[in-house]
């Protein structure tokens, strides 16, 4: 894990020069795409670090991890919640996240809704999509996700912003393409569906080895932790 100032702005000048270069390959404004700081196991000091780089854009996976750094860093930045939700933590979520990128179950819209009603927020998501079909994988599988999506958006609270998705690990990316082009095609055709509380804004996908091919297939949403913040130990 990166300890030196200098190194990580060196990583994070060169990961926002990746994305930008990969935008322009593919004819996108490189200011349309979003970079997310993946800060799992990175302490507070260093985040507060970053974000003095011009990072204000962190996902953590666990809850817990989040109100711990919120509370320290008590910066403006935005947080997203970016790891497989357990219901029994939603309780804890605050209005200090700005995007669930693991919707993924209805227990959990559930959950979501009544935490929604009972601190009048609407909360803005993404639904996790399992493209690859790998067992190890949380998300809803693509044959059923128009079902899916149409019983969420019926709940008041819960504002399905667009899709996510986590390709399998490869040495080489090109391998993975196909999984971004799919999910980018999954988006199209539920904006085809023109549902209220929908709309398909966001595509988050691709991280530190892959986030290149990701952006060309359309992502607007990368999530970035070792090319930023090095190996975790």
């Amino acid at each position: 894990m990166i300890r030196d100032n200098a190194q990580l702005k060196e990583n994070l000048e060169s990961v926002k020069s990746r994305i930008r270069d990969a935008a322009l390959r593919s004819g996108r404004n490189p200011d349309d795409i979003l970079l997310v700081g993946v800060t799992k196991t990175v302490e507070p000091d260093i985040m507060m670090q970053a974000y003095d780089l011009g990072l204000a854009e962190f996902g953590e996976n666990r809850v817990q991890e989040f109100i711990r750094k919120a509370d320290i860093i008590n910066r403006e930045c935005h947080w997203h919640i970016i790891g497989r939700l357990q219901t029994n933590k939603v309780k804890y979520l605050d209005n200090r996240v700005s995007l669930i990128h693991s919707l993924d179950r209805m227990e959990l819209a559930l959950a979501l809704q009544a935490r929604g009603e009972k601190t009048g927020r609407v909360w803005d998501v993404l639904v996790q999509v399992n493209v690859s079909g790998e067992e190890t994988k949380a998300g809803v599988s693509p044959k059923d996700l128009k079902d899916f999506v149409s019983a969420v958006v019926k709940l008041g609270n819960i504002h399905v912003k667009g899709l996510m998705t986590i390709a399998p690990y490869t040495e080489d990316p090109e391998e993975v393409r196909w999984v971004f082009r799919e999910l980018s095609k999954l988006a199209v055709d539920m904006q085809r569906e023109k549902k209220e509380n929908m709309s398909m804004e966001f595509l988050s996908m691709g991280m530190s080895n892959d986030f290149e091919i990701a952006i060309e297939e359309g992502a607007n949403i990368v999530r970035i932790g070792s090319a930023i913040f090095g190996e975790r130990t």
